[in-house]
């Protein structure tokens, strides 16, 4: 029953975000692709430029699944490195451990890939790792543990079962499905990141 309603909740909250945020949540907009609610179809007035950032602001967050606290401080993190602010915003999101798992195939959503870590399945460079947020370097290897390999989800995974739902693993990522590891060969490039943003409009809305 909980997991059902998590995944009404998802549904309903792509609805709104006018983003899938899981294969479930896709398959329901792709029949019925507007909002929820009894008014989801009818002409909405032109949103304010306030609420067109703060909408992007929550896109980019429901994708990586992370909290407003979070979101915040990654936006800092940000704006203190040298570069374009919204461009490294979105590259220090996607160098979290539970985005690199999401990205290799070893899980199906970023639900089930914060889960596998926090429940110590996920390893980084042989050391497990139970942090979600832990922001992974360049040349590291992060894997299933030895000791979870032969579960049933994992095996699925290992099978290549979640390539129908995920797009292709990214450059930055040196994938070996069979053998559930994926090494982060360089800093992901924001043009490759697969994720749905206006990242310029997630800047100027903190920025205001």
């Amino acid at each position: 029953m909980a997991n059902n309603t998590r995944a009404r909740r998802k549904v309903r909250l792509s609805r709104s975000l006018g983003l899938a945020l899981t294969p479930k949540a896709e398959k329901y907009m792709e029949r019925r692709p507007y909002g929820p609610g009894q008014h989801g179809r009818a002409r909405k007035k032109q949103d304010s430029d306030y609420a067109v950032r703060l909408r992007e602001k929550q896109r980019l967050r429901a994708q990586y699944g992370i909290r407003e606290s979070q979101m915040a401080r990654y936006f800092e993190d940000a704006k203190r490195s040298a570069g374009d602010t919204g461009e490294n915003l979105v590259e220090f999101l996607e160098m979290r451990l539970d985005a690199l798992v999401l990205r290799s195939g070893i899980a199906r959503t970023i639900a089930q890939a914060r889960q596998l870590v926090v429940h110590r399945h996920i390893v980084v460079d042989g050391q497990r790792v139970d942090r979600p947020s832990f922001r992974v370097g360049e040349g590291q290897l992060v894997a299933v543990h030895e000791r979870s390999e032969t579960m049933v989800p994992f095996q699925i995974a290992a099978a290549g079962a979640h390539r129908d739902v995920l797009p292709a693993a990214p450059a930055y990522l040196d994938v070996k499905l069979e053998a559930l590891q994926a090494r982060l060969v360089r800093r992901p490039k924001r043009s490759e990141v697969p994720v749905t943003c206006e990242e310029n409009l997630v800047v100027e809305y903190y920025a205001r």
